[in-house]
């Protein structure tokens, strides 16, 4: 008995497939976006900082009118 060996056919594929152009689009989506949510973050973040200072000047001012008030009422009740 002779022994007949089976035909192979090996096909190559020449070039690129188009899983490595939609990898390549996801990474820019996702740079995209990132970027967006970091100037968004940035923005939220320096408007929290200015609201809290003019909270702490308004505070301050208060406080300054406050103790003008009392100097006042003080002098009042010394003459």
């Amino acid at each position: 008995m002779s022994e007949e060996q089976p035909n192979v056919t090996i096909i190559k594929e020449n070039g690129s497939s188009g899983g490595s152009w939609l990898i390549g689009i996801v990474l820019i989506i996702a740079l995209v976006v990132g970027a967006i949510f970091f100037m968004n973050y940035s923005s939220s973040n320096a408007a929290k900082n200015n609201a809290v200072a003019q909270a702490a000047k308004d505070v301050g001012n208060a406080a300054q009118d406050v103790g003008d008030a009392a100097k006042k009422a003080a002098d009042n009740a010394t003459k």
